[in-house]
């Protein structure tokens, strides 16, 4: 296990750390693999529908992509409902538009069923126009969610800027479905309530080989064993090579953050309503602003250098001076990265990989709503759910042979641009 944070909010979640000791030789109903959202909502729901459950986290509990997240709570995926109904067909498409538009709801209903201390906040967040062509980007999405009866709305430049508290963009999106949590108080709140629906979290404990046998799976630790008669797998960018070929049905790409010091009430101006901003760039870009007041800024690509004197810090230097050139000298207190799966078509996938095995992989960036609702899915499968009402067909596993090279050439596109904007 590691005994450094992985990010800012691994100091800062009010929730606690939640680890029992692996059963070893027991029988259960499921073994999850994997203690993020994917595999947490897992845990919760199928504890909640009486199974019996043993969660396997190597790390800690939101080691991965979770714990690392911004954490905003967006409705359905980036890519625009238009695009995910032409991908998706007109039985999977609408059907997927409409759950994971109600995402966010679904989330905040846990939060508050459960009582998870993180932050949460129901403002909306923004979707910012960079430029001119992003901002009729927006334009065209909203004739989108006009026309599906959601609450998004269009914000003019004057709107977007009394809003975020700068000029710098050309207007935005406000979806009033999101809003913005501590993503890794919100994992511990999931594995609190898992634990307590009857669920056993084992973090530290490594699974490191599976076995069909004749009533289901043998799953073998570095602990112990576990015999199951289903597995979820649920760990989505951070998959190694526990199932062969799937951490190749992804590209990964690293994304990173940057947390200023609490800015204080002088700075109330910037983001008051503190909504979640990601752009419309290439390489996109967020911003948000935490509970205690910190700035939060980041991008794709990884933390390069030191925090107090690198690359990456003198990128998001640059990158708050031009946003806010009014702002006075700050200083960071936490830089972290995370990883990323980012699939083909930028659609999130479901594998059926053997008889009782799952995993729903491949979120392109959307964690917090995708992981959850996903784990739902995973435990309505295995109680009974007809894999026809799953929110997306289960497919075949398909590689990616150029992802290693893809991923590599991401990287030094995403360093070029650190490099680029720390100077202009």
């Amino acid at each position: 296990m590691t005994s450094n944070p992985v990010s800012l909010w691994d100091i800062s979640a009010e929730e606690s750390e939640i680890s029992q000791p692996l059963i070893a030789d027991s029988k259960i109903d499921v073994v999850v693999v994997g203690g993020g959202f994917t595999g947490l909502s897992t845990a919760l729901h199928c504890a909640e529908q009486g199974l019996s459950v043993q969660l396997l986290e190597a790390e800690q509990i939101g080691y991965g992509g979770s714990g690392r997240n911004c954490g905003l709570v967006n409705a359905a995926l980036w890519l625009p409902p238009a695009k995910v109904r032409e991908k998706l067909g007109e039985t999977y498409g609408p059907r997927f538009i409409k759950q994971f538009g109600n995402g966010p709801e679904y989330v905040f209903s846990l939060i508050e069923k459960h009582q998870m201390r993180c932050e949460v906040t129901r403002t909306g967040t923004i979707h910012a126009a960079h430029s001119l062509g992003g901002m009729r980007d927006l334009q065209e999405r909203m004739k989108e969610w006009q026309r599906l009866g959601e609450p998004v709305e269009l914000l003019d430049r004057a709107s977007v800027s009394d809003m975020i508290g700068t000029q710098r963009f050309y207007g935005g999106l406000l979806d009033h479905r999101a809003g913005t949590i501590n993503p890794m108080g919100y994992c511990r709140g999931l594995a609190r309530a898992a634990h307590g629906a009857g669920a056993n979290i084992s973090t530290g404990v490594r699974a490191t080989r599976l076995q069909k046998d004749s009533d289901g799976w043998v799953v073998e630790t570095d602990q112990g064993v576990v015999n199951a008669k289903a597995v979820v797998l649920g760990t989505n960018a951070y998959t190694d090579e526990l199932w062969p070929d799937l951490k190749r049905v992804f590209t990964m790409i690293h994304y990173f953050q940057l947390a200023t010091r609490p800015l204080g009430e002088s700075e109330a101006s910037i983001l008051p309503g503190k909504q979640g901003l990601w752009d419309t760039a290439p390489v996109m870009f967020n911003i948000r602003r935490d509970a205690f007041d910190r700035l939060l800024v980041g991008s794709m690509g990884k933390v390069i250098g030191p925090m107090d004197s690198g690359l990456s810090q003198r990128w998001a230097r640059r990158q708050i001076s031009k946003i806010f050139p009014k702002l006075g000298p700050i200083e960071f207190e936490a830089a972290w990265h995370g990883q990323i799966a980012m699939t083909p078509d930028h659609l999130p996938r479901i594998y059926e990989l053997d008889t009782n095995i799952y995993t729903a992989i491949g979120y392109n960036g959307r964690g917090i709503t995708t992981g959850t609702l996903f784990g739902k899915a995973m435990a309505d499968l295995l109680t009974g759910m007809d894999k026809a009402d799953l929110p997306l067909p289960i497919t075949s596993l398909t590689t990616v042979p150029s992802a290693p090279f893809v991923s590599r050439l991401y990287q030094a596109a995403f360093t070029a641009n650190q490099v680029a904007k720390s100077i202009i």
